[in-house]
Order: C-alpha cells, then structure tokens, then sequence
C-alpha cells in the first residue's frame, strides 16, 4: 500500500506544475480549440485510475492552451452514469469523457437499462492508456506458472474460487475469459473493490484474481501474492520477467485501457483539433514520465482508428459477458 501512496504522490508533483508547457490553442488545425471552459467528465469517483488520468490531462490542457479546463467526477452504474451525461450532451467539443473499457465496451452487455447507445452516442477521440491486469494466485496455492495453474485448476475442478472487484467488472470477465480459454471453471466471488479482494487474499480466504496491476502489484512484490502473469500482450515494462498470459494461452488479451470520447455529432473538425492537442500534450516528457509511474502506457491514436479499436473491444466483451451468463439492472 506504501508504494501506491509514493506514486501517487509522485503524480501530485508532477502535475500540479507542467514543465514544458506551450501557449495556444492551434496546432495547425483549420479550427482553434478550446475556445472557452472545458469539462472533462470522469465517470468514476475521485481517487482512481480515471480520475488521475483525468486530472492529468486537465493540468496539461490547461497550461498550455490559457483556458479553464474542469475535472468533473459522476460515478454511478459502473460508469454509465458519467458516459450518459456526455452522451446528451451538447456536440461541441466542450464535454468530454474519460471512457474505459468498463464504459464503453462491457457496460452496454452488462446493463440491461441504459438511456443512451455507447457505439451510436458517443465519438472516439484517442486512447490515452493501456493498463496492464495482474493474474496473482494465494501463495498457498502451488503453481508458480501459467502452465501449472492449469494443471492445478483442472486436478481441482471446481474447488477454487477467485475474486473479482465486482459483477461484471473487467476483474470479473477478466477470468471468464481465462476459464474459456482452459476449460476450467471455479467460484467466483466478489467484492467492492479491488482493496478488498486484496486482503481476503491475504486473510486466505481467496485463491486466484485477475484485476490492475497498478493496485496489486506492490503486495506481489511485498510476497503477500503470487504474481503468475500478466494479461497485456507484451510482458509490463514494471515486471519485464512476469511472462504473459498469452504465451501460454494465444490470443488471450485483457488490457485495460482508457481514453477519450466526445458527444456524438461534434464537428469532425473539433474532433480532429481535441486529438491534435492530446496528441502534443501526451508526449510531453513530464505527461509520459506522470503515467508511467502508475504502470500506465501512454498512446494516442487517430479518432478513426479508436473508433475501430473500440468496435473491436465491444465485440470481444460481449462474448465473454454473454459466456458470464450476467445482466444488471
């Protein structure tokens, strides 16, 4: 827990003073944004991995184009709730989200009540981070690898259980897919958050979990977990001796990811001038070396090719919540 509290602190600094910060608004675009105050929308509650992306973009913007720029948190329904405010918002490039891989890929399979289309409502930015999860066993159990979790899982099929930090989180489908993908089934229980799944582990009461890497990988080091994996395709720059899961099981992938989305039918030229602007501040050494403390990769792509990233994901989610068999209100 002490080092999540060192790189968050770390962060503080390196936010609240950008270095290298430019003036203005235009950086070759045929329009010039942002013109007035900007809100950005993070849809979860203060304190998280959205948030501090959030408010990382929000010092940076802000330093460099002269215009206020607001950071506001609207937590509800795994997220839906801040997605569907943007996507009622008004197009004008004023609004923006803070989406993830939650709010716009699993939700729309998850909820069976939302008031707004994430794919018809809301227009891809770019990706800002992938984040990689953590596939982490109780020490008690035996295996040390990938390979030997199998053997064990399916020598005790359906005895284990496994935590996850809620219904239909990426944690939870995380390890749906893991059990598709090996033909092994186990318990699922879950918790409230990520913390809290950590220290039933701990307490013994647990004995597998996929969940973030940023929030578990200190107690792997600490020896109070055993750290098997990772679910990004390539290993983590923070472990680069942790093997992937995919190295033993191809094609399996469950990154986290998060970036940026505007309301639908916002002018392709202010899309283009909000990418142009994300895309300078995202390589700024300080922006880089902020996301990077927390096991964050920074990226930016073109609005068309998240568009299509997004669409991919969607459609790679909803299997696995289809296959999880849940549905909330």
């Amino acid at each position: 827990m002490r080092g999540i509290l060192a790189a968050f602190a770390t962060i503080a600094l390196l936010i609240a003073s950008p270095a290298g910060a430019q003036d203005g608004n235009s950086v070759g675009n045929s329009i010039s944004w942002p013109q007035r105050q900007v809100t950005i929308v993070v849809p979860f509650a203060a304190g998280g991995s959205a948030d501090l992306i959030g408010r990382i973009l929000q010092q940076h913007l802000q330093a460099k184009t002269g215009v206020p720029v607001v950071v506001e948190n609207k937590s509800g329904a795994g997220g839906s709730i801040g997605a569907g405010f943007v996507a009622k918002a008004p197009p004008d490039g004023y609004t923006l989200l803070i989406g993830t891989v939650s709010t716009n890929a699993i939700n729309a399979f998850l909820y069976s009540r939302l008031n707004f289309d994430v794919g018809r409502d809301l227009q891809a930015i770019s990706l800002l981070v992938r984040f990689p999860n953590l596939l982490f066993v109780n020490p008690r159990i035996p295996a040390k690898t990938v390979p030997e979790l199998i053997a064990y899982l399916k020598s005790h099929d359906g005895q284990l259980n496994y935590g996850s930090s809620g219904l239909g989180t990426s944690s939870h489908l995380s390890v749906v897919m893991f059990e598709l993908a090996t033909g092994t089934k186990m318990t699922h229980v879950p918790f409230r958050s990520t913390a809290e799944e950590v220290n039933n582990m701990i307490g013994g009461q647990l004995d597998l979990a996929i969940d973030s890497m940023t929030t578990t990988w200190p107690f792997a080091q600490a020896g109070s977990v055993r750290a098997l994996a990772v679910t990004t395709p390539q290993r983590a720059a923070a472990a680069p001796d942790l093997p992937t899961i995919g190295e033993t099981l191809p094609g399996y992938e469950a990154t986290g990811w998060q970036g940026l989305f505007a309301p639908s039918g916002t002018p392709r030229a202010t899309i283009d001038a909000i990418a142009a602007q994300l895309d300078q501040i995202w390589k700024s050494p300080d922006v880089i070396k902020a996301l990077q403390a927390v096991g964050a990769e920074p990226v930016t792509t073109t609005p068309d090719d998240f568009t299509q990233y997004t669409r991919t994901e969607r459609a790679k989610w909803g299997e696995v919540v289809k296959a999880a068999g849940v549905k909330l209100e």
